[in-house]
């Protein structure tokens, strides 16, 4: 058996057995792992209020050959989201980093660039601030998984998109200038993605999250962009997200 510290976020948990969870963890150093928490609806001494999804902890657990689940041991919690106020829109933000992170990340395969942007998007999470954070992750996941062309030239000719409305489409990457847009079954011609949101995504890219943190941000700004992000999600997972549909109850996209 080998013993391990690394530092984690919770994605989710499972109840198994009479008392014991079955957690997923995004680690640092290991990426995305799962273990058994014996006992864990019993202890507060060893989990407490460390397995309540996105909770930022230091695990302890063992490891032992040829078993593909772990024996998690205790969590140290550096930073529980339970600390600040919770309402349904921050929940359901929180919620959908979880979901996308359990989605898109293999196991055992570290992402550090991937854990630092949770960290920086779970910071600014808060109620009434909840927007920023949702499309600077939706975006920058679905740059860092490799699924996303460049947004600055039309995807069929190559001509520059800057100044100009551009166009997307459920079914396929990218975006089109208004002479390539494609008519889809239902006759629309996709959904615009505005100039200023071209704009937001050049900015995006180059500033960190803490740099929006002062920026008024409705659900209203950059819910085109937000779209376009989601949906290159769900495409390239190939399935819906709840967590998403959640969020377009709320208005989000």
């Amino acid at each position: 058996m080998i013993a391990y510290q690394a530092e984690a976020v919770v994605l989710r948990t499972w109840p198994i057995h009479e008392a014991d969870q079955l957690v997923s963890l995004f680690t640092r150093d290991y990426g995305k792992i799962k273990g058994v928490a014996k006992s864990a609806a019993r202890s507060r001494r060893r989990f407490g209020g460390a397995l309540e999804p996105m909770t930022h902890v230091r695990a302890h657990y063992v490891e032992k050959p040829s078993q593909e689940l772990v024996r998690l041991d205790s969590f140290d919690i550096l930073h529980s989201p339970l600390a600040e106020p919770v309402d349904y829109a921050r929940a359901t933000a929180l919620a959908f980093f979880a979901e996308v992170l359990e989605q898109t990340l293999p196991d055992h395969d570290p992402h550090d660039i991937v854990f630092r942007l949770l960290l920086s998007v779970l910071e600014q999470t808060r109620v009434d601030h909840v927007w920023m954070p949702i499309t600077y992750f939706a975006l920058w996941t679905t740059r860092l998984m490799g699924w996303l062309p460049d947004l600055s030239r039309c995807l069929f000719c190559g001509a520059s998109l800057a100044g100009n409305p551009a166009y997307f489409h459920l079914f396929s990457d990218g975006l089109v200038c208004l002479e390539h847009r494609q008519k889809g079954d239902n006759g629309s011609y996709g959904v615009t993605l505005t100039p200023d949101s071209q704009v937001l995504a050049v900015r995006i890219f180059r500033s960190p999250a803490s740099a929006f943190a002062a920026e008024s941000w409705p659900r209203s700004r950059g819910a085109d962009l937000r779209r376009f992000a989601i949906q290159s999600l769900e495409r390239h997972l190939e399935r819906k997200l709840t967590t998403a549909a959640a969020l377009a109850r709320l208005g989000g996209s």
